[in-house]
């Protein structure tokens, strides 16, 4: 895993300078090495976690005629079959990476070979002869991109922080800080930085010498047909071969690898067939809370470990532990988002890190196949929703904050862009095709918007904090066609989601784990944000500048009180705390990189 930067002029050599500082602020994503390349406007600059060829892998990588020059962040998982097929053609490799056959395959195929690629990337490739700098992202936007075109250059980046430093201006875009407070996160082009966007997933770009940009779309999953009748063993026998494949393709590696175990179904099948593939023990962690009222799942994940016969590492957590790496994960998110789990998960890749390079993880399960409740309301509910709310079917109809508290909390001008925070929502259900499912097109709406731009920011952004690679087989894009173009039938029933993983896992996973009823990953914030935090931050955020910019400093001390006194605004208050110490760093302009055990309040 590794980060990438660079730029293109309109006039005038890159700076190599400049390129370092870029690179500088990405090390925590590629520790072990580094490299930059310049030829005349275009520049190039990567770091380097070494997973494939450890020894060999150093990059900017180029062909044996330099007429191509390539960095990547990722992993292509099917670079044997590819580098054997090139090198029938006549391709000679220098090294043994994975990287090395998106630059080969390049120079054969031209923009046809973005489709041959198996993983999870995002890489630059220059073209000395065309002077054209191709930016590529991975179908599903597993691995990040960003851009930035400032008139006289273009920039890009694995993460928001790289590219700060050359920004002229730092402004917040107020449509999409709409959505973090509505929906937890911003979604599609604009990012919360004005004038930084993000390259989409399954695009590329084509940046000319003259900073034309073109876009070139060569996946989407709109390209899935309607569902298709089928048994259920007739598509057991389709996805076993499939699935096997894909799992021996993500096991690719010079290092050794763990998984990432909740109590639920997904992790649960990954260690299975991780164990039944590798055939030696797999470290599993998990996370626990200390000194709360509410469970967790240590306990079923703890009898999935015993029966499948991993070395379990469980990581408790209590409230001081969570809200201390809350400034290391705002750092760490880099994009504006709100999602509980990035805590845990964060703790999780800090103690995996001292350990492992690699570590499985269940993301994409649910929206493959279909795991949400909200993917299966009843007819009364669904209808209801698309009268009230009409444009996405009923589905993510509701923002997430109390409105009486919105028409209260926020300044004009962000008020009125909150009016429009479903429009990212919309826009992908009416573009899934007609021809689909209402369950079709609920998880396309999810796998356009949720899953690249909340759970993935988070699978990415947690795990590369500490260095330490991610991997999500079921974010495969045929796992992703194969679950979306099953029948509905085989997906939901009345009471469950992802019905076809559950019965096909019943061989090797106890059918009671399969079919509890599923909880979600809770983080009990509620249960810590009272007393004497709560008491110093009602001293303290109303003064934050981010606070003073946006919000009515008189209704945020009414909201504090009222969790004060009732403890039923956690959300609220947790979304302007992070704000706050979120525009501390990235607007501000706060140099200082939090650690793991950081107070909160020193960072409003």
């Amino acid at each position: 895993m590794c980060g990438i930067a660079g730029m293109v002029r309109r006039e005038g050599p890159v700076a190599e300078t400049e390129l370092q500082r870029m690179a500088g602020c990405l090390t925590h994503r590629g520790p072990e090495d580094s490299g930059r390349y310049v030829a005349g406007s275009f520049g190039i600059a990567h770091t380097r976690l070494a997973i494939i060829d450890i020894a060999g892998g150093h990059q900017p990588l180029f062909d044996d005629a330099r007429r191509y020059a390539l960095v990547c962040n990722g992993e292509i998982y099917n670079y044997i079959e590819l580098r054997r097929e090139l090198q029938s053609r006549g391709h000679r490799f220098a090294t043994g990476s994975d990287s090395e056959v998106a630059l080969h395959g390049f120079a054969e195929w031209g923009a046809a070979s973005f489709k041959r690629l198996h993983g999870m990337y995002a890489y630059a490739l220059y073209d000395h002869a065309k002077r054209e700098l191709w930016l590529v992202r991975d179908r599903l936007g597993i691995k990040p991109l960003y851009v930035a075109a400032l008139g006289d250059r273009v920039l890009y980046a694995s993460e928001l922080k790289a590219l700060l430093p050359l920004l002229p201006r730092r402004d917040i875009d107020e449509f999409a800080l709409a959505q973090f407070f509505e929906n937890q996160f911003s979604s599609g082009g604009d990012t919360v930085i004005r004038g930084v966007r993000r390259v989409l997933p399954g695009t590329a770009l084509k940046i000319g010498a003259d900073l034309k940009i073109e876009t070139h779309r060569y996946w989407s999953a709109r390209d899935v047909g309607a569902p298709r009748a089928r048994s259920f063993e007739d598509a057991v026998a389709e996805w076993e071969p499939l699935f096997e494949q894909v799992m021996r393709e993500h096991m690719r590696a010079d290092v050794p690898y763990g998984v990432f175990l909740s109590g639920g179904v997904d992790s649960a099948v990954l260690l299975a067939q991780l164990k039944r593939l590798h055939r030696q023990p797999i470290k599993a962690w998990s996370v626990g809370w200390r000194g709360v009222g509410e469970g967790d799942e240590v306990d079923a994940a703890a009898r999935i470990a015993r029966e499948l016969g991993a070395e379990h590492r469980v990581i408790r957590l209590d409230s001081r532990a969570v809200f201390h790496r809350l400034p290391r994960m705002a750092w760490a998110a880099d994009d504006l988002m709100r999602d509980y789990a990035c805590l845990p998960t964060l703790a999780l890749a800090e103690a995996a890190g001292r350990e492992l390079k690699v570590v499985f993880s269940g993301e994409g399960g649910d929206e493959a196949f279909a795991g949400y409740g909200r993917y299966r309301p009843d007819f009364f509910e669904r209808n209801f929703k698309a009268l009230r709310y009409p444009g996405s079917g009923g589905f993510r109809a509701r923002g997430e904050l109390d409105p009486r508290w919105l028409r209260r909390l926020f300044k004009p001008a962000l008020r009125r862009a909150l009016k429009r925070h479903r429009e990212p929502f919309v826009a992908a259900w009416q573009e899934a095709p007609k021809a689909w499912s209402d369950l079709q097109r609920r998880q396309y709406v999810d796998l356009q918007t949720n899953l690249p731009d909340d759970l993935l920011v988070k699978a990415d952004r947690m795990l590369m904090a500490y260095s330490v690679e991610g991997r999500v087989p079921f974010l495969d894009h045929r796992v992703v066609e194969f679950g979306l173009g099953l029948p509905d039938a085989l997906k939901i029933s009345s009471k469950a989601g992802k019905v076809f993983i559950k019965r096909w896992a019943e061989r090797f996973i106890p059918r009671d784990h399969l079919w509890q009823h599923k909880r979600g990953f809770h983080v009990p914030v509620g249960e810590w944000l009272r007393g004497p935090t709560l008491e110093a931050l009602a001293r303290q955020l109303p003064r934050s500048d981010a606070i003073e910019a946006w919000c009515e400093p008189e209704a945020v001390r009414a909201l504090l009180a009222r969790q004060q006194a009732r403890g039923d605004v956690t959300r609220e208050v947790w979304s302007l705390l992070q704000f706050a110490i979120w525009h501390r760093l990235f607007i501000a302009a706060e140099t200082r990189v939090p650690g793991g055990d950081e107070d909160p309040l020193a960072w409003l």
